[in-house]
């Protein structure tokens, strides 16, 4: 399977639990928001579609008795962005990464595929698992940041609002797991046939210690 240095990518857009339960349900998310992030999402499935790319459709299952997700309510439901996709596959996931027990992932290689393309929600929990998995699988990931969003948590821990949940999330993938950019770069990419530039840890590290020591200054 190819890593970060493919430049020749095949690329299969995997779209997250883009479900009612995100938008009118009990998990609305909060940032960006989503008169950004859906419109997004519909640009790169018309973009994958007009590139020829396999589509992905994901969908979160949990119990008839579950507060959210609940198998057969409203919030399961795909969105209308999605609904009427026809993916090359559907996938139904209990667990959050899209490759957690799926079978995705012997799908994906049945193809070639060697780029996953991450869309959806939400940014920190089955999108974050998802790209994490992939790159420790061997797939290079690209993530688009402004087709995925947050919502804020609080427990013992603190309070972390959505866009700090999200930018955080972001700002961690890029620096290891995959190329994070918009969805604009991201079309842009696709009809080029680049690659996508990435970073990595040290160099993220190096440019906050610069960054830090210019505040000091």
């Amino acid at each position: 399977m190819a890593n970060s240095s493919n430049t020749n990518p095949k690329r299969a857009l995997i779209l997250i639990d883009v479900q009612n339960e995100y938008v009118s349900g009990q998990l609305p998310i909060e940032h960006p928001p989503l008169d950004v992030s859906l419109p997004n999402i519909a640009r790169a499935l018309a973009a994958a579609r007009d590139a020829g790319l396999p589509v992905v459709v994901v969908q979160q299952m949990a119990p008839p008795t579950s507060p959210i997700f609940a198998e057969g309510s409203h919030g399961w439901e795909l969105h209308e962005s999605v609904r009427d996709a026809a993916p090359d596959l559907l996938v139904q996931k209990t667990l959050p990464s899209a490759l957690a027990d799926t079978g995705l992932g012997d799908w994906l290689r049945q193809r070639g595929v060697d780029t996953l393309v991450v869309a959806g929600y939400m940014s920190q929990n089955c999108n974050e698992s998802t790209i994490r998995q992939a790159a420790h699988e061997g797939w290079s990931v690209e993530y688009l940041h402004d087709a995925a969003g947050a919502i804020s948590y609080s427990n013992e821990l603190g309070f972390l609002p959505a866009r700090q949940m999200h930018e955080a999330s972001c700002i961690v993938l890029q620096a290891r797991f995959a190329a994070v950019m918009s969805t604009d770069a991201w079309i842009r990419l696709l009809r080029s046939g680049e690659p996508a530039p990435r970073d990595n840890l040290y160099a993220s590290y190096l440019r906050a210690r610069e960054r830090a020591a210019d505040a000091r200054a």
